[in-house]
C-alpha cells in the first residue's frame, strides 16, 4: 500500500507516493529525478549513495524514504549554485580527485559534512572522515589532497599539510 509523503530534497518539497519499502536511494533517482546520487552496493558498504540528512552522511541505499519525511536532504545537485560548482566540487577537480566518478559524489558529500564539522582538518581527520566511501580508481591520495586544498579555500586550513 503506497503513502504519501514529502520529501524536502535541496530545499525543494516533493510530494510522494511511496511503498513502505521504498529505498531513499530508489526514491530519489527514480522518482525525483536525480541521478547524481549512485547505487552501488546495495548494502551500506560503498558509500555511493551517500547523501546528506540535516547534515549528517547517510547511505540512502539502506535509508527508507518514509524514514526521511520531515529530513533535510542534500544530494549532490544541490550543492553547487547553477554552474558555479562548490569548492569542494573545484578542488576535486583540479587535484585530479574524480577518475571514474562513480564514488565522487558520495564522496564530495562525505567531505562536506567532515569539512563543515572540521573546517581544519588534519590529514588522518580526511581520511577517518571518508572511511565509509569507497573508491577502486584513485588510491585516495588525489581525494584527500582535493579536502585539504577545499578545507584552504574555505577558510578552514591555514597551510596545506596534505602534499
Amino acid at each position: 500500500m503506497k503513502k504519501l509523503i514529502t520529501l524536502n530534497i535541496n530545499g525543494q518539497d516533493f510530494d510522494l507516493a511511496v511503498s513502505p519499502r521504498d529505498l531513499l536511494v530508489d526514491v530519489i533517482r527514480k522518482k525525483v529525478g536525480l541521478t547524481g546520487t549512485k547505487k552501488g552496493c546495495g548494502q551500506g558498504d560503498c558509500g555511493a549513495c551517500t547523501v546528506l540528512m540535516d547534515g549528517h552522511p547517510v547511505l540512502s541505499c539502506i535509508t527508507l524514504a518514509v524514514a526521511s519525511q520531515g529530513k533535510k536532504i542534500q544530494t549532490i545537485e544541490g550543492l553547487s549554485e547553477g554552474e558555479k560548482l562548490h569548492p569542494i566540487q573545484e578542488s576535486f577537480v583540479e587535484q585530479g580527485a574524480v577518475q571514474c566518478g562513480y564514488c565522487t559524489p558520495g564522496m564530495i558529500l562525505s567531505a562536506k559534512a567532515l569539512l563543515d564539522r572540521n573546517p581544519d582538518p588534519s590529514e588522518e581527520e580526511i581520511k577517518q572522515g571518508i572511511a565509509g566511501n569507497l573508491c577502486r580508481c584513485t588510491g585516495y591520495k588525489k581525494i584527500v589532497k582535493a579536502i585539504s586544498a577545499a578545507a584552504e579555500k574555505l577558510g578552514g586550513k591555514e597551510e596545506e599539510r596534505v602534499r
